[in-house]
C-alpha cells in the first residue's frame, strides 16, 4: 500500500512538472475573444451603422458576438454579418423614417432606444414560446432570429416563404416601441376594461384565430393589457388598414367562452379607436397617416 501511495505521488508530480514549467506562458487576456480586449478596424458594416444610426440618432448597434449581453442560460448563436445591414436598413425604412415623417426628428431622438443587440437565433423559452425581441427600460432592444431574415433582393428570397418572417421582425420593432411610448405616457385606463378577465399567462397555448374570437389581434395580446395595447398597434401598422379590416371581418361564430363575432369585432374596433386617439391627443401623430406610410414601407420590402 505504501509503494502504491509513493508511485501515485511521483506520477502526479511528473504530470505537474510536464504540464506547467517555468518556460510556459499564460495567454494574454487581452487577446482572448469576448473578455473585453477585442479590437478591430471598422469595416463596411461599422461605417454604415455610424452613418445611418450613430451619427443621426445616437443609436448603437452591437452585432459582434458577446454572450454576456444576453441570458447566459439560453442557447443562442451569433448573427451572420451579411444580414446586419439589410435588417437595419429595413428597420430604418419601416420604423425610423415613418415616425420622423409624422412626428419629427426631435420626437424620435427623444424616445427611440439607444442600443440594439442583434442575435442570430431566436430565444426558446421554458413555456414553449419563443422570443423574437425585447426592450429593456426603453433604452435597449434585443432582436433575435437575424439569420433567418430575408427580404426582396436577397439571395434565395421567396415571398411566399419569407414574407411572414420579414413582417414579424418589423412587428417586433413596432411592438417594442409601443411599449416605450406607453411607459412614458400611459394609455387610457378604459382600455383595460375592454377584455377584462380574459387575459392569461397561458397565451402561448392558444391559437391566434381563437384569440381573435375573443377580441384580441393575436394570442400574445392575451398576455396582459400592456401587450394587448402594443400588439394591436403593431398589427395595425404592419398589416395596414386593409389588413386589419380583413382580420376583423374574418371573425365568425361564437367563441368557446360565448363571445359572439359581433362582440369580438366591436372590441377590436374599440381598441383601434383608442389607439388612434391616443396617438393624436398624446403625441400629436395622425395614426392613420403613419399606418399608411408604414404599410407601404413593408410592402416595398416584400413585393
Amino acid at each position: 500500500m505504501k509503494l502504491l501511495k509513493y508511485s501515485l505521488f511521483f506520477l502526479i508530480a511528473a504530470v505537474a512538472m510536464t504540464s506547467c514549467t517555468k518556460k510556459d506562458t499564460l495567454p494574454d487576456p487581452d487577446t482572448i475573444t469576448g473578455l473585453g480586449g477585442d479590437t478591430w478596424v471598422n469595416g463596411p458594416i461599422d461605417n454604415w451603422v455610424l452613418q445611418n444610426y450613430v451619427d443621426p440618432y445616437n443609436i448603437s448597434v452591437k452585432y459582434k458576438w458577446d454572450q454576456s449581453e444576453l441570458d447566459l442560460n439560453k442557447h443562442l448563436v451569433p448573427p451572420k454579418e451579411e444580414k446586419v445591414i439589410p435588417l437595419m436598413q429595413s428597420i430604418k425604412s419601416v420604423w425610423i423614417d415613418n415616425y420622423i415623417a409624422e412626428a419629427g426628428a426631435l420626437f424620435f431622438k427623444k424616445y427611440c432606444p439607444k442600443f440594439f443587440v442583434l442575435v442570430g437565433s431566436v430565444q426558446y423559452n421554458t413555456n414553449g414560446s419563443i422570443t423574437l425581441g425585447q426592450a429593456e427600460g426603453g433604452r435597449r432592444i434585443e432582436i433575435f432570429g437575424l439569420n433567418d431574415f430575408n427580404i426582396k433582393g436577397m439571395p434565395g428570397y421567396k415571398a411566399a416563404n419569407d414574407s411572414d418572417g420579414v413582417k414579424m421582425k418589423m412587428h417586433t420593432i413596432e411592438h417594442e416601441f409601443g411599449h416605450i411610448l406607453h411607459q412614458n405616457i400611459m394609455y387610457p385606463q378604459e382600455f383595460k376594461k375592454i377584455c377584462v378577465g380574459q387575459y392569461t399567462a397561458n397565451w402561448n397555448n392558444i391559437e391566434d384565430s381563437i384569440a381573435q374570437k375573443e377580441g384580441f389581434v393575436t394570442s400574445y395580446a392575451m398576455n396582459g393589457t400592456d401587450d394587448d395595447w402594443v400588439e394591436t398597434i403593431a398589427i395595425l401598422l404592419i398589416e395596414g388598414h386593409d389588413g386589419f379590416d380583413r382580420l376583423v371581418n374574418s371573425i365568425h361564430g361564437t367563441s368557446d367562452n360565448g363571445t359572439t363575432a359581433a362582440t369580438a369585432q366591436a372590441r377590436l374596433r374599440q381598441k383601434e379607436s383608442m389607439i388612434v386617439n391616443y396617438y393624436k391627443d398624446i403625441w400629436g401623430i395622425d395614426f392613420y397617416s403613419l399606418q399608411k406610410r408604414t404599410r407601404a414601407s413593408v410592402e416595398a420590402l416584400l413585393y
